[in-house]
């Protein structure tokens, strides 16, 4: 008796290792260029004949089989560092990923190191790419713009750009990718307004512009993207107010606008931004008084709010913000005393008031004193003292009440003079596949 089940299982056994080796021609030739491109290695054509194979050895390679053409696939590469392929010092840009008809995903990390190269995209070649997630990171002569045509590439969803040497201003033609979930163009040196467009970008969930030579002000069609959990403007030469429009963003986690030009008022339905966390805002000529309504914002994680010219009290709605672990207030020209309910913020761990105007008895006992140490800062401070019950072995920049020899005589530093942050902790949001990483948290001044 025959028995067909197993007789067919054997056809497939011995023809296994064909189907294993089977790629198309064109594709495994593009990707040969790919490597030659960028890696020296080892000659890839001879030690990987078969990349797609498993068992090959192919590091940095992922691969999917296709029944339909009884074909195997490349749909993703890592080059960089090891165990990834590693890049040769004349490696350029290759052009000929955007040619893998099933790439979907493309990291290269510290790749161009020695010889200047561009993103170079074929012109009057639209792309076909299936391309996801395009990665180019930490790539120190990486120069030249960001090539229009990468709008092209419609199912990109990650567009990671960011530690290079990018110039010239964003080509508005990015804002029509509207299946971008996440934009990280930081860490470049790109110029320009943030453009209206960027409005279009309705699934986008992480913006990071930071550490560039933006100018103009924050447009108000930022307020359109509805879903945003993370906008990192920090480091740039942003001018005006923060729009109103911000207040619609109630998805946000993050929002960092540190170290610009914004000044005048916060729009009052910041209120609103009732999932936010981290608020970084130091370094920017506000010069009005602290804003009330962040005392509402009860998920606040980190405040800060230093060297930017905040006068009046700090408001006692500060006190409400039970998840707080670090504020920083530190040089501006605050005045009157310290909240007395800030004793009561039990996960707080950074604490700097330093040079400001302040003045009373500092309102903290021993245990606060104690638990804080080091990373509560009341210098420069002259009218502020300690109680004597509570000075004993503590040390936070102020005198004993009643000794005027040992009181607080620094006043505010100027913007140059200021110390710079040391910054410890990582902030990471999970998205799905998506982790969005925020380095610009928890800071020791």
């Amino acid at each position: 008796m025959f028995h067909f089940p197993a007789l067919s299982f054997f056809l497939i056994l011995i023809s296994f290792p064909r189907i294993l080796s089977n790629m198309d021609q064109l594709e495994i030739e593009t990707l040969f260029k790919i490597m030659e491109a960028l890696s020296s290695d080892q000659d890839w054509r001879i030690s990987h004949p078969n990349p797609c194979q498993p068992g090959s050895g192919w590091p940095g390679i992922e691969c999917k089989y296709s029944a339909t053409n009884n074909h195997f696939h490349v749909t993703r590469l890592d080059f960089g560092t090891p165990p990834n392929p590693t890049c040769k010092n004349s490696a350029t840009f290759p052009s000929e990923i955007f040619q893998l008809p099933h790439l979907e995903s493309i990291f290269i990390f510290q790749c161009f190191t020695q010889a200047p190269t561009r993103i170079f995209i074929p012109p009057n070649e639209p792309l076909t790419s299936p391309l996801q997630q395009l990665s180019l990171r930490s790539n120190p002569v990486l120069i030249g713009t960001i090539h229009p045509q990468i709008s092209t590439l419609k199912s990109l969803q990650i567009l990671t750009l960011s530690q290079n040497k990018l110039t010239g201003k964003i080509p508005v033609e990015i804002f029509s990718l509207s299946s971008l979930v996440h934009l990280d163009l930081s860490y470049n040196m790109l110029t320009g307004t943030i453009p209206m467009e960027i409005g279009n970008l309705g699934n986008l969930v992480g913006l990071d512009l930071s550490y560039n030579k933006l100018m103009g002000p924050i447009p108000s069609a930022i307020g359109k993207l509805g879903i945003l959990q993370k906008l990192d403007l920090t480091s740039n030469s942003l001018t005006g107010t923060i729009p109103s429009s911000i207040q619609e963003l109630q998805s946000l986690v993050f929002l960092a606008l540190s170290n610009n030009r914004l000044h005048g008022d916060f729009p009052k339905g910041l209120i609103r931004l009732q999932n936010l966390q981290y608020f970084l805002m130091d370094d920017n000529p506000m010069f009005v008084s602290l804003p009330v309504e962040l005392g509402q914002l009860k998920k606040l994680q980190e405040l800060r709010l230093s060297n930017s010219g905040y006068s009046g009290t700090i408001p006692s709605a500060y006190s409400q913000l039970m998840n707080l672990s670090s504020l920083s207030l530190q040089n501006n020209r605050l005045s009157g005393e310290i909240p007395v309910g800030f004793i009561n913020l039990s996960y707080i761990y950074h604490l700097n008031l330093s040079r400001n105007l302040l003045e009373g008895v500092v309102p903290f006992n021993s245990s606060f004193l104690k638990r804080l140490g080091r990373n509560l800062d009341l210098s420069g401070n002259p009218e502020l003292c300690l109680s004597q019950s509570e000075a004993d072995g503590v040390n936070v920049g102020v005198g004993v009440c009643g000794n005027s020899k040992t009181s607080s005589l620094v006043g505010p530093l100027q913007k140059s003079e200021v110390p710079p942050l040391h910054c410890s902790n990582l902030f990471i949001i999970n998205v799905g596949f998506l982790f969005l990483t925020f380095h610009q948290t928890l800071c020791r001044g």
